[in-house]
């Protein structure tokens, strides 16, 4: 397991700055921020490459509509996550995290065909299947997120997710798992885990009140314990906000996180 961080956190005002922290915090990994990363790749790349940090995950940068009850505004958002899936392999990122849709459906209910639930997750899985292709052709993945249930309503446990990736049955879909959404919408995240099991190849570091690891009451201990059971060797980065000094939160949260997986 490692650790990274999105690289928008921290008080610094330089994205060189940031990354030359990070790297001396014990981070091994940025999430990149996919709006306006096609702008600032030169940027970015150069700031990897001199701090030896992994650009490890995509996250955001495309339109909410890729379930839009509209044709066109489907094609134009699966067209930017696609452009990001481009930029995910030159950067040599492990993923872009996808998250199908915010708030309630778009699409009609339509029964006693079918409900506006059972298509969306028809249409997601044939989008997924289309856009997988060019995750493909970039050797980077896309990683379905669950949300709770005050942000999303489609995918909120780990089991939803993997659905989906099940039946799009590609080796470029697969899920993550985000602490801060598993403590509300898990009944047991360790047990969560261990049944989505290898499918989860990114995870995402929040406290239950999505603070720093440490300052709330999540077990991440038994997360991880999990996680190591499965052989996960990947990332996990802090999204989070932060209590008191950020760079003293940052500093502190990588001691806990650390303690928390021995």
């Amino acid at each position: 397991m490692k650790l990274a961080i999105q690289e928008h956190m921290g008080p610094w005002p330089s994205r060189m700055e940031k990354f030359r922290n990070f790297r001396k915090m014990g981070f091994e990994g940025v999430e990149l921020i996919g709006r306006g990363l096609a702008e600032r790749r030169e940027e970015v790349k150069a700031a990897l490459k001199e701090t030896g940090l992994a650009a490890c995950t995509l996250c955001t940068g495309y339109d909410d509509k890729v379930l839009s009850a509209d044709p066109r505004e489907r094609a134009a958002a699966c067209a930017q996550v696609r452009d990001l899936l481009k930029l995910a392999g030159e950067l040599k990122a492990g993923g872009l995290i996808f998250v199908p849709i915010f708030g309630p459906p778009r699409l009609p209910d339509l029964s006693p065909f079918k409900g506006a639930i059972e298509l969306e997750k028809d249409l997601l899985v044939r989008i997924l299947q289309d856009l997988a292709k060019a995750a493909e052709e970039n050797c980077t993945t896309i990683l379905l997120e669950p949300l709770n249930r005050y942000e999303a309503h489609l995918l909120n446990r780990l089991e939803q997710a993997v659905e989906i990736a099940k039946r799009v049955n590609s080796p470029s879909v697969k899920i993550m798992a985000d602490f801060f959404h598993m403590n509300i919408e898990e009944a047991d995240i360790p047990k969560s885990i261990e049944a989505a099991g290898l499918w989860v190849q990114h995870v995402h570091l929040a406290d239950n009140t999505r603070k720093q690891p440490g300052t709330g009451s999540t077990n991440f201990t038994s997360g991880f314990a999990v996680l190591k059971k499965l052989g996960y060797d990947k990332y996990m980065a802090l999204e989070c906000g932060f209590t008191g000094d950020p760079e003293k939160a940052i500093t502190d949260s990588v001691k806990y996180l650390t303690a928390c997986m021995k």
